[in-house]
């Protein structure tokens, strides 16, 4: 199975794209997609929107994790990482792939075995899971690839419906 992991965001939208064949996981790609802030918002998301199309026609991913917004101290934030949220499902969907979504306790609990893991020790486990000698930069990325590996941790334990939402 093939994975595209997005951890969303307007300004810096991560992503990951984690392949396993039986036990071996292998991390093919990751990065950040960055929008300028300075750019009317609908410009910004059709950038967003263009580079992830771009990104799933390259690789070809059977599924797409999105990690899902719960909550945010700015609300213009929470508003922004939402509609980018909504701009990557409905590009992944068009594309015909399945999207599931899994909030930020689920990807650390999948990854490091507790949902109160914090940024470092998510980073730490997605480093030894798939055998990185150096942590992945920017942290966005990082994070995006802990949300596949969640999906593929998910999908092992427990087979569901592509189009699934994680509760």
């Amino acid at each position: 199975m093939f994975v595209l992991g997005i951890d969303p965001g307007l300004s810096r939208c991560g992503y990951g794209l984690v392949r396993r064949d039986g036990r071996r996981l292998r991390a093919e790609a990751a990065g950040v997609i960055r929008t300028d802030p300075a750019s009317p918002l609908a410009n910004r998301l059709a950038d967003l929107q263009r580079e992830v199309r771009d990104l799933i026609i390259q690789y070809r991913p059977d599924e797409v994790a999105v990690e899902r917004v719960l909550f945010s101290a700015n609300v213009s934030t929470a508003m922004q990482t939402g509609q980018s949220s909504g701009v990557v499902m409905a590009e992944a969907a068009a594309a015909g792939c399945g999207v599931t979504l899994y909030s930020p306790n689920e990807v650390k609990s999948a990854v490091a075995g507790w949902g109160g893991a914090d940024k470092g020790q998510v980073s730490r486990m997605v480093e030894v899971l798939l055998g990185l000698d150096v942590p992945l930069k920017p942290v966005d990325a990082a994070d995006a690839v802990a949300v596949a590996l969640c999906h593929l941790a998910m999908m092992t334990a427990s087979p569901r419906s592509a189009t699934g939402v994680a509760s």
